[in-house]
């Protein structure tokens, strides 16, 4: 199972799930993009995204307004859904609308393979132009491709200016279970102080699976972000 979680309102950029992605709103783009590979549910706090994604013929579920992240509020979707235990399901952030099939399926395919791992994520390289803005968030990882950390700022510091950068792409994976107990985690002090949920899991010693990818997307925070996207893919 598919689940958007679509928060209306956005303190960079004022529902900016609602912005015109070559005549679509923005979450249904990003549903669209997803849609022949599993089951999408829209998770919202916003009767008008429920109503909006029911037009597009979307399965829509309203969550509460007061969840901090987007994992937590596909977790509620995901109680109210009845969801067997042994079901995957894969958060697909609303401002992804140009996210690749293949990568949703790379996440997908390594939850189904994940036995130690709270979480699975993934990532590409990028150009330092990208590294160097904080609305794109990046990831160092172990010799084993789990995370270490993610950062909007610039990691690891490249003191003989010889490394490259890995930009995360904001898909997890998890098994129901797994899901759960993220979302049954005290908020940590790093997820709040980076405003990065997944650093909620790493805080408390849990493991999450990097998957690396090839994909030209990225998430739109902001107003910058969206002109750029739509010159890249227009």
């Amino acid at each position: 199972m598919i689940i958007i979680p679509a928060r209306l309102e956005s303190s960079r950029f004022a529902k900016k799930i609602l912005a015109d992605i070559f005549g679509k709103p923005m979450v249904i783009a990003t549903a669209d993009r997803v849609k022949e590979i599993d089951r999408v549910v829209i998770a919202t706090d916003s009767d008008e995204v429920v109503e909006l994604a029911k037009s597009h013929g979307y399965e829509a579920i309203m969550t509460s307004k007061d969840h901090q992240s987007g994992t937590d509020r596909i977790n509620e979707a995901v109680q109210k859904l009845e969801v067997a235990d042994d079901e995957i399901v894969i958060n697909v952030q609303a401002d992804e609308p140009f996210i690749e099939v293949d990568v949703v399926k790379a996440v997908y395919n390594r939850v189904k393979s994940a036995s130690d791992v709270m979480m699975v994520s993934c990532y590409k390289d990028i150009e330092e132009s990208f590294a160097n803005d904080p609305n794109h968030v990046k990831v160092i990882m172990d010799a084993y491709e789990n995370a270490i950390y993610f950062s909007r700022s610039k990691i690891p510091y490249d003191r003989e200016k010889n490394c490259g950068y890995f930009g995360h792409l904001g898909i997890y994976g998890f098994s129901k279970q797994s899901l759960g107990e993220f979302c049954s985690l005290g908020k940590s002090p790093l997820e709040d102080i980076e405003k990065l949920e997944q650093l909620r899991a790493l805080y408390y010693g849990k493991k999450i699976a990097m998957v690396k990818v090839e994909s030209r997307s990225f998430g739109i925070d902001t107003k910058e972000d969206l002109k750029k996207a739509l010159e890249i893919f227009g």
